[in-house]
């Protein structure tokens, strides 16, 4: 690994587990430049997700005090996302590589578009929620299953995802929903990793690299990430996710 690769991705892993902490989308800055450094999709997907464990960790660690009292339903979706999250991942060792970079650049577009419809998601949960707390029911546990399935097999927006569906069935402050978040996409994350740690090619370098970055990322963007413009931070991601998406989708 060249200097300059060295640094873009470390670089990456910085920017991809602050986004994670706050927004929940850091794969498609990661994911996308071992894309433009010329490394297999499968190969790409499977050694930034390790990677960026200890981001996701990092974060949902920096939200500790929005987890108080939610032990309980951390557990009850927790084994919904770990039963996804394996899924996910042989999913993504089962298929053929082609299917997986076929799909991808579709994967990254509705991640992108989901990135975008963000700030309205944002509008709708704070015109809904309250101090009434729930489950959800099934129809919540069953959408965490398979927003962990989606995150096993790619990852890219599963935070977006799962704050949607906690803005639809939860009634609860939204940075503890986020805090949440951060938890329940660790389990996803650590699990796939932990299959493919098992069973699958990794390019032990970059996973290590990014899972530095990642980590530094992820305890900074819980300390100041809400301060940083949520726009100029969108823009960066959907303008990577777009460039990602139409390399992917030319080669």
């Amino acid at each position: 690994m060249q200097a300059i690769e060295l640094v873009a991705i470390g670089a990456a892993g910085i920017a991809a587990g602050g986004i994670n902490a706050v927004v929940g989308s850091g794969t498609l800055i990661t994911f996308p430049t071992l894309i433009a450094f010329g490394y297999p999709p499968v190969l790409a997907n499977v050694s930034n997700n390790i990677g960026l464990v200890p981001g996701v960790l990092s974060a949902a660690y920096g939200y500790r005090r929005e987890l108080k009292g939610q032990l309980g339903r951390l557990i009850r979706f927790g084994i919904a996302s770990l039963i996804g999250g394996l899924i996910g991942a042989l999913l993504l060792l089962r298929l053929p590589a082609e299917t997986f970079k076929a799909i991808v650049p579709v994967l990254i577009l509705t991640a992108c578009v989901l990135v975008l419809l963000q700030p309205r998601l944002g509008r709708w949960l704070q015109q809904h929620r309250s101090h009434r707390r729930d489950d959800g029911g099934a129809p919540m546990w069953f959408g965490v299953l398979g927003t962990g399935i989606y995150g096993g097999y790619f990852g890219a927006a599963q935070g977006v995802l799962l704050m949607g569906l906690f803005g639809s069935f939860l009634r609860e402050d939204l940075q503890r929903l986020n805090a949440a978040k951060n938890v329940l996409a660790s389990i996803v994350n650590g699990i796939a990793a932990v299959v493919f740690i098992t069973v699958a090619d990794v390019d032990w370098t970059v996973a290590a690299v990014i899972a530095v970055g990642s980590a530094l990322g992820g305890v900074l963007g819980a300390r100041v990430g809400r301060k940083l413009p949520p726009a100029a931070l969108r823009a960066l991601i959907v303008t990577v996710g777009l460039t990602a998406a139409g390399v992917m989708a030319l080669q």
